[in-house]
């Protein structure tokens, strides 16, 4: 059964750090596309994040680029966004989800498998 579980989310004042966690069962997660996606309250999901299997490079939008950094530990079938210099705007669920065709982007219907969410708040 494949599964995805995001968890590190919490309150974080503005300027501050969090690291979110993805763990991954039922797939080995280095051979696919894993990407990080945010929701804030009446607004589109969007893409933060992505990783491919192909390069192992990650991409990241605009927004976030320079303040968060994608990883993977292989070896606990994880992926993880650590978010620095966190700003109101960040504030939304983030979500991570497998891509099984390993096509790299940030088109969330490409995307199989999501996790629950995790939330994150940034507010002074």
């Amino acid at each position: 059964q494949v599964q995805l579980v995001e968890s590190g989310g919490g309150l974080v004042q503005p300027g501050g750090s969090l690291r979110l966690s993805c763990a991954a069962s039922g797939f080995t997660l280095p051979y696919y596309t894993i990407g990080w996606f945010r929701q804030a309250p009446g607004k589109e999901r969007e893409g933060v994040s992505c990783v491919s299997s192909r390069d192992g490079r990650p991409y990241y939008a605009n927004s976030v680029k320079g303040r968060f950094t994608l990883s993977r530990d292989n070896a606990k079938n994880t992926v993880y966004l650590q978010m620095n210099s966190l700003k109101p705007e960040d504030t939304a669920v983030y979500y991570c989800a497998a891509d099984l065709a390993d096509r790299l982007g940030f088109d969330r219907y490409e995307y199989d498998y999501w996790g629950q969410g995790t939330q994150v708040t940034v507010s002074s």
